[in-house]
């Protein structure tokens, strides 16, 4: 078992790095490094956060790979995403728990449904009007964000230099038809453990 985590371990750690840097950045945290307004410690600490993350709900059960999405932001843990029972969600919030540094998990996994192929368009409809107005605008640098859209919700996890930036994001998001609700889970860089100089 102890060999068995050790291999899928190291396989998520380095088959990216065989990719080469793309925008994602050295690390794979879904910011530039160069832009990110976190120190490289803490880009690092998380980055290992989530690798780790990962390599345990790999082992845990593989469907979960597709099923599951994970951010971890100045060492608190976004968890998003469809599982089959309550019980499942459990497990993955405990789990998350067990990373090392941790500070916090939010845990936004839904219980799955039956498949509504009418909802699930619509709810990438909204992320992706979502994603383009904020990269369409000059005040929010749309790369330190993640969205989620489930059942007309929008889970929004990331970094804002600005709380005037942080507003902006929520404004967007709120001005999309057909939103119910939005739920913004953004740092502001001055709450970061450690900010980059």
């Amino acid at each position: 078992m102890k060999n068995k985590f050790l291999i899928i371990f190291l396989v998520v750690l380095i088959l990216p790095s065989c990719v080469g840097v793309s925008s994602k950045g050295i690390f794979g945290t879904g910011v530039s490094v160069a832009f990110d307004p976190r120190s490289v410690g803490t880009q690092i600490d998380d980055s290992i956060m989530q690798k780790n993350l990962t390599a345990r709900v790999l082992i845990l059960d593989k469907k979960y790979l597709f099923s599951v999405n994970s951010k971890v932001l100045d060492g608190r843990i976004f968890l998003t995403g469809k599982v089959d029972d309550p019980e499942e969600k459990l497990k993955l919030t405990k789990m998350a728990w067990e990373i090392q540094g941790v500070r916090s998990v939010r845990n936004d996994i839904k219980v799955k449904e039956d498949f509504n192929f009418k909802q699930s368009a619509k709810d990438l409809l909204i992320t992706s009007q979502l994603r383009t107005a904020l990269i369409l605008n000059r005040n929010i640098k749309a790369s330190n964000y993640q969205i989620d859209t489930y059942k007309k919700k929008i889970y929004i996890y990331g970094i804002s230099i600005t709380s005037d930036e942080k507003e902006e994001v929520i404004n967007e998001a709120k001005q999309i038809l057909d939103v119910k609700n939005v739920i913004a889970s953004i740092l502001l860089v001055e709450n970061l453990r450690i900010q980059k100089n």
